[in-house]
């Protein structure tokens, strides 16, 4: 088996029709270790049980994997702050094209809850809006408040949220110059323990070193891009199960920000090109220490939508080896999230590609066929 196929009517947008059984076979990825010949989908479910009647069937065929997780993904925003709905689902479109169908939205402003109405875009868990420190982080991004604030804050956006938080953990400091901690020990512990009263999981974007021995030790469950571990921190992480989304296709725009800021803070513009030079070791460190890494892009800042693809091969680059990297973006990642991937009676979100992901991530970004709900979109 060298590529994928469709027969019957599965060019039809939206293909197999209502009553129609998707039937996908080849090498279907449960799981790390799990491979089955064929599953079948009927009312938008996985089944691994031939239907004994269906009034039209549609078959694919190719590597079959769970919709891939971007876990760091902003739908809503753009460079400028919140964006209207039309932008808004040219974003998850991009995503589900891409094979992204389960976003953790790490932060946004926009109101998104309108796209769990539509049943052809992304499934999306979302963390709220950011919470920054006054004026320490992106115009029109966050609530920016004072550490006084934190606690109710937080409270307030678990309430909103799907289950997560979203802190700015570090951020310039225009006094000193570079980066530096937003948030004193304090404050961070009884937010975050406020948080996990209420439910909700909390991680915080981080660039630098400082903040991180804080946010761990007060409880913190993930860190984004955590370009700042070190050989003192990595094993807090590895040791508390806290998790990394290291963002490396985001990392890569390091050297063009220390660029454009160098003139005004020279030691901020070095500070971040050696965060940069070190990314793919500290990754590494931290996977070979054990730390749970996972999948995001962070985009819908500055970067596009659906760079899932890229991103899994970074971490390759990086050293995780693939079968590792593709976890990340699925069968891990999922477990992680509390989302269930290609398991009897699951929902059937589903990409299917016409070579083996495992033997090289790069297929990736070749999706033959992308299925949302039972339904192919793409």
């Amino acid at each position: 088996m060298t590529h994928a196929d469709v027969t019957a009517d599965a060019t039809d947008a939206g293909a197999p029709h209502e009553g129609a059984v998707l039937h996908v076979k080849g090498r279907v990825l449960v799981g790390p270790d799990e491979v089955r010949d064929e599953l079948w989908v009927v009312g938008g479910r996985v089944s691994y049980e031939r239907p004994r009647t269906a009034r039209e069937i549609t078959t694919v065929t190719g590597w079959a994997l769970p919709g891939l997780v971007d876990a760091h993904c902003h739908v809503g925003l753009d460079a400028h702050g919140p964006v209207d709905a039309a932008t808004a689902e040219r974003q998850a479109l991009a995503d589900r094209d891409a094979g992204t169908l389960l976003i953790r939205d790490a932060g946004s402003p926009s109101d998104t809850r309108w796209i769990d109405d539509r049943d052809d875009l992304p499934r999306i868990i979302r963390a709220g809006r950011h919470i920054a420190r006054t004026r320490r982080y992106i115009r029109n991004y966050a609530h920016e408040i004072e550490p006084a604030d934190l606690v109710a804050y937080v409270g307030r956006e678990a309430r909103r949220g799907d289950g997560w938080v979203k802190l700015v953990g570090d951020w310039i400091d225009r006094d000193a110059g570079d980066l530096a901690a937003c948030w004193p020990r304090a404050e961070v512990e009884a937010a975050i323990a406020e948080a996990h009263r209420l439910g909700a999981r909390v991680t915080a974007h981080c660039f630098a070193e400082d903040a991180l021995r804080d946010l761990v030790e007060a409880g913190i469950d993930c860190v984004e891009h955590a370009t700042g571990l070190t050989e003192d921190t990595v094993p807090l992480f590895a040791e508390r199960g806290v998790a990394i989304v290291p963002t490396l296709v985001n990392i890569a725009t390091f050297p063009k920000m220390a660029a454009g800021g160098e003139a005004k803070f020279p030691r901020w513009s070095a500070h971040m090109r050696r965060l940069h030079e070190r990314r793919y070791d500290t990754v590494r460190a931290a996977y070979d220490a054990g730390v749970p890494v996972f999948v995001g892009t962070d985009a819908g800042g500055s970067l596009p939508h659906g760079l899932v693809a890229a991103e899994v091969a970074e971490l390759v680059t990086a050293g995780i080896p693939a079968t590792d990297a593709l976890s990340a973006t699925t069968w891990a990642a999922r477990e992680w999230l509390g989302r269930p991937g290609l398991t009897e009676g699951s929902p059937a979100d589903l990409v299917v590609y016409a070579e083996d992901p495992r033997a090289d991530v790069r297929a990736l970004a070749r999706p033959a066929r992308v299925v949302v709900g039972g339904r192919i979109r793409a």
